[in-house]
């Protein structure tokens, strides 16, 4: 079953570069010195992430989290 996750990208000051995550999968994130990079790098965090859970027999979420921005508009 694909699971559509939304992903936040973000540029860390502190960090150096762009971080993205996923708020649905609890602390699956990833660093990228490009945006494109940090995409590439959690989309693999994703799946080990999923991999891990399924071995272990814990819960895949369903994908809930959704921006206000998207929220808004299906109002």
């Amino acid at each position: 079953m694909k699971q559509d996750y939304h992903i936040n990208i973000f540029y860390s000051e502190e960090d150096g570069g762009y971080i993205a995550d996923i708020p649905d999968l609890e602390a699956c994130s990833a660093f990228g010195d490009t945006p494109a990079e940090a995409l590439a790098e959690v989309e693999k965090a994703k799946r080990a992430w999923l991999e891990v859970a399924r071995a272990e027999g814990k819960p895949i979420p369903k994908p809930r989290y959704r921006p206000v921005i998207y929220q808004a508009q299906a109002a």
